[in-house]
């Protein structure tokens, strides 16, 4: 999953962003509203964290920018108004979800987790293909029964080959959702995590190497 935080307080921004990486979720940051909407120009997004008091575009603003522009990145607003009026207003304009702070990172990691969720009515509570089972909340993995442990980012490229029920996913797409906006577009970091994936996952081999094209999950490969 890939989060965008807009949020004006470095030291805020920074924990959060430090929380969402530990529970997997790749974060970029942005500290008003003139960069936000250069990220989300750029850059697809599963959820947006947005503070409504940040300098240039307000959130508010800048939530309503989204929705002129149609993006299908979900919004979760965070804010210190707890207000009522403050939340009706906040959906009025189209967020999707509401949290006042102060807040617990768990919560907000579920939450996201559950907005990012919701665009995909197709895609059940418990992701299954060939055997092998990804729960997003419990973030566990099994095949045939058995646990597997896997690294956060390993965890983020099985959800998302997963998420694509055998579609055909590109390295490019694996490192903008996985990875956030610092990652080098030259790096074989994918190529690397995806061979340790593999070997995670063990035999028979179920993620299939489209030459040229990218990867997919299908019936046991030969090691590619």
């Amino acid at each position: 999953m890939r989060v965008l935080l807009i949020e004006d307080e470095p030291y805020i921004s920074q924990a959060l962003a430090q929380g969402m990486e530990q529970a997997g979720i790749a974060a970029d940051c942005a500290m008003d509203g003139h960069r936000a909407i250069e990220l989300l120009s750029v850059n697809d997004y599963d959820v947006a964290v947005v503070d409504r008091d940040i300098p240039g575009p307000s959130g508010d603003q800048v939530v309503a920018w989204m929705h002129e522009q149609r993006l299908g990145t979900r919004i979760l607003m965070l804010t210190a108004a707890a207000q009522l009026d403050d939340v009706v207003s906040g959906f009025q304009l189209g967020a999707d979800d509401y949290l006042a702070k102060p807040f617990a990172m768990k919560e907000l990691v579920m939450r996201l987790v559950a907005l990012a969720r919701r665009p995909a009515a197709s895609v059940p509570p418990v992701l299954e293909k060939y055997g092998v089972s990804l729960d997003p909340f419990k973030r566990t993995v099994h095949r045939d029964g058995t646990p597997i442990a896997l690294s956060k980012k390993q965890f983020a490229i099985l959800q998302i080959l997963l998420e694509a029920d055998g579609g055909v996913i590109s390295a490019e797409q694996l490192l903008e959702r996985a990875w956030d906006e610092h990652a080098d577009p030259f790096t074989a970091v994918v190529r690397v995590t995806m061979s340790s994936l593999r070997k995670r996952l063990g035999a028979p081999p179920i993620i299939e190497t489209v030459t040229g094209t990218g990867y997919r999950l299908s019936a046991a490969q030969e090691d590619s």
